[in-house]
């Protein structure tokens, strides 16, 4: 048994609070609780208490000679041990961190071999351990295996393949950014509490139980605390978020969180779409990131759920990106678009087609969600937000338009963590949109006839005599404000056209809209007050009326008296 001291913090720190006595009692309880841990294929299972765990890689690790100086408990388990039971908020995976000295390369080594040797002690009786060496156990019983070593220096190891309730031991010697929002990041350490297992006889009592501190290294304790209960976000420089803490921040907002400071929060997502695109600026890399994020921590979860997750992540790229062209942004919303095709069936399509795959964002009604920077109360409709884009193939197979079309070139490789999406099978389109037709159709013109074709050569004429002589036209005839003369009381025929041509000069000539239509009007309407019709003037050209009769009336069957083109306006002096 380590005998060192244990450091207790100055309490009067904003960053430290001890915990009370129902926050101790949860605490003890998660840390005796039986956690499996998941083996790959025939591997058994190992079961095991999490504080039995956490003594064993600790001793582990002091007999290779790594020094343990703290040990802590993060991430959403500390969340859950630290909110009030109204809160109900549980956590995904146990997070446990060991502070170490990491210099060289070899102490990595060292770390992962005693987490592995653990592993193999936790072996249940009558296992075969004679052919266990550590490469198959890493492959049986280790997710996930994180090192950095540039100017942060920490290693993480995740033990279990089912995903849930997995347990994650980060061994850390700097870490410069230990948080990404205020509701996860809280430390409980745990050195006092295990001390209390080593020494005390008497279990946890409300008169006896051990002194356990809590840290936000968000920096405040209790403001943090505040943002846990009342479901907040809040966050300080997310570009130093690896990710700039996107895909997490979308998480919370499905989960009705909302930002702490409302008129900041544009600006805060702009940020994180920002180190988003930095850190993943390939189209796979995007897509494997996103893909990860869905399976960890959206397992066995809602459809639903997980629909609104998208769509609520597609809202705050569409909205918030600002590093990006417009072609590569596009391919981001389609790939978000893509994968809540593959994760969502709505209604319609579950009538249609049973157990397809694929759906349109904007056809279903069942979720509205919005981002925090919307206005709330309203829904979104995603069916066109891209519907020029073009959906993905994400079949690995040499088609050269379901290939990807990465932003960066530097990347060549296929995305293979994502299920390739079912085939829908042919199905009855919905309605073409039928565009608005007019009542009332244009106006006709008829068609003059063909001229009359000349067969044979044209006659020969000899001229007789001088040519006669061109005379001046037929005058013409202006009235102005003139009462024209009756029409005449008899009419020759009515198949007849009467060849009457009508010239009208004016400044402004009027434009009418009517049914879809616009027409050019020359004659003013009634009572025109309009400046358009000031200067109009009317010239009428006659013919020659036939000597056997009068005017001709108009061949129309209308019962209205025939009209004169008679100008009502007067003409302007000087025009």
């Amino acid at each position: 048994m380590d005998t060192s001291p244990i450091e207790i913090p100055d309490c009067k720190d904003q960053r430290f609070s001890v915990l009370s006595y129902d926050q101790v009692t949860r605490l003890s309880e998660l840390m005796n609780e039986v956690v499996p841990i998941h083996g790959r294929g025939n591997f058994p299972t190992l079961e095991v208490k999490l504080c039995d765990l956490v003594s064993l890689v600790r001793s582990k690790l002091e007999q290779d000679g790594i020094a343990v100086k703290e040990i802590r408990l993060n991430g959403s388990g500390a969340s859950t041990v630290l909110a009030s039971d109204s809160c109900n908020i549980s956590y995904n995976d146990l997070d446990l961190i060991f502070t170490v000295d990491l210099p060289t390369q070899k102490h990595y080594e060292r770390v992962k071999q005693a987490v592995l040797d653990s592993l193999l002690d936790l072996l249940p009786e009558g296992t075969s351990k004679k052919r266990m060496s550590s490469c198959t156990l890493k492959e049986a019983y280790v997710s996930k295996m994180v090192k950095v070593n540039d100017s942060d220096r920490w290693s993480l190891i995740a033990l279990g393949n089912n995903r849930t309730n997995s347990v994650e031991l980060k061994f850390v010697d700097r870490m410069k950014r230990k948080y990404e929002f205020s509701v996860d990041s809280f430390h409980i350490m745990l050195d006092t509490l295990f001390l209390f297992y080593d020494c005390a006889r008497m279990s946890i009592s409300d008169n006896f139980y051990p002194t356990v501190i809590g840290e936000a290294v968000y920096g405040n304790f209790g403001e943090a605390l505040y943002h846990l209960h009342k479901k907040l976000i809040a966050t300080k420089n997310p570009e130093e978020i690896r990710g700039g803490g996107l895909l997490k921040y979308c998480n919370l907002l499905v989960k009705n969180y909302r930002p702490a400071w409302p008129e900041a929060v544009k600006t805060m997502e702009r940020y994180m779409c920002s180190r988003f695109f930095i850190d993943f600026p390939d189209l796979t890399q995007q897509h494997n990131k996103l893909f990860k994020f869905l399976d960890n921590h959206f397992q066995g979860a809602d459809t639903q759920l997980k629909y609104d997750y998208l769509m609520i992540l597609y809202q705050v790229v569409d909205e918030s990106t600002v590093c990006l062209m417009g072609h590569e942004r596009r391919q981001t919303l389609a790939l978000i678009q893509d994968l809540s095709c593959q994760v969502f069936v709505p209604e319609y399509y579950q009538d249609q087609i049973p157990g397809s795959g694929y759906c349109s964002p904007g056809s279903t009604s069942h979720g509205n969600w919005s981002s925090a920077s919307s206005t709330s109360g309203q829904s979104s409709n995603w069916s066109s937000s891209s519907s020029s884009s073009s959906h993905i193939n994400w079949s690995s197979k040499g088609s050269s338009s379901g290939q990807y079309s990465p932003m960066s070139t530097s990347s060549t490789c296929s995305p293979s963590l994502s299920p390739k999406p079912t085939e829908v099978p042919d199905h009855p389109p919905p309605p073409p949109v039928v565009p608005h037709k007019f009542t009332v159709p244009p106006p006709s013109h008829p068609v003059p006839p063909p001229p009359p074709q000349i067969q044979g050569p044209p006659p020969q004429v000899q001229p007789s005599g001088p040519p006669p002589p061109v005379g001046p036209p037929p005058p013409l005839t202006v009235h102005h404000n003139q009462v024209p003369p009756p029409p005449p009381t008899t009419c020759i025929s009515q198949h007849q056209n009467i060849p009457t041509y009508e010239i009208v000069t004016s400044c402004q000539p009027s434009v009418m809209y009517s049914n879809g239509y616009y027409y050019t009007s020359f004659v003013p309407p009634p009572n025109a007050t309009n400046s358009n019709f000031a200067n109009t003037t009317t010239v009428t050209q006659t013919l020659g009326v036939p000597n056997n009769g009068g005017c001709y009336t108009c061949s129309c069957a209308c019962p209205a008296p025939p009209t004169q083109w008679v100008s009502s306006v007067p003409l302007q002096p000087g025009s």
